[in-house]
């Protein structure tokens, strides 16, 4: 499994958005677990002063965005409070009651030992017997917040070992990660996406191809 980043798009000097594979985490870890702060030191070719603006889950894959400076690090936390559309693509096990709909029950905060409002929107792009491809919007933006939501809603993101049945479903072909995607992200009019991991695509096609 690849864990280096592709670099999406950058707005001038100050805002750099990756694609960052699943297996890296985006902070140092103080292990041997690759981060994306460390990669981005080791490339000449990037700011020094480049870090990242926003979190990934480790094993999740997908669009982050980066700022040169901490005022454009404010702005895209700004960004991702209000103002973005955040938009990730999963394989689920098991099919939504609906074809679309929100999921918004509250889910408690470990570091703010209290209970926040989210909200998560999802359409569902095809299924296929017990799994199903969804798109989701990630209108809130709380820890491990889709994970949570989906598992609560009985549709496992296939992988989830952490929140998933501790007996999964046996899914054809399994990619052997989480299979969830940070596939878009729109700021200020800009949409910056991160195509489908070649394992993840691989493994849809041989769903659809039965």
């Amino acid at each position: 499994m690849s864990v280096v980043p592709r670099l999406l798009t950058r707005f001038g000097d100050v805002f750099y958005a990756f694609d960052k594979p699943a297996g890296m985490a985006v902070h140092p870890t103080g292990t041997e677990i690759p981060d994306l702060v460390t990669w981005i030191k080791s490339q000449r070719s990037l700011p020094r002063t480049l870090k990242p603006g926003h979190r990934l889950d480790r094993a999740t894959s997908g669009v982050v965005l980066c700022g040169s400076t901490s005022k454009a690090r404010a702005q895209i936390g700004d960004w991702m409070r209000e103002g973005s559309c955040k938009q990730y693509l999963a394989l689920v096990a098991g099919v939504p009651p609906e074809e679309e709909g929100v999921w918004n029950a509250p889910l408690f905060d470990l570091r703010r030992k209290k209970t926040l409002a989210c909200e998560t929107r999802y359409s569902t792009r095809q299924t296929w017997g017990k799994f199903s491809h969804l798109e989701l919007e990630l209108v809130t933006g709380r820890r491990h917040q889709l994970r949570r939501h989906l598992a609560d809603a009985g549709l496992p993101i296939v992988g989830d070992t952490r929140y998933g049945p501790k007996r999964p479903a046996r899914v054809s072909g399994f990619p052997g990660r989480l299979w969830l995607h940070a596939w878009r992200l729109t700021v200020e009019g800009r949409v910056i996406e991160a195509p489908l991991p070649a394992a993840l695509e691989e493994h849809l096609a041989a769903l659809q191809a039965g």
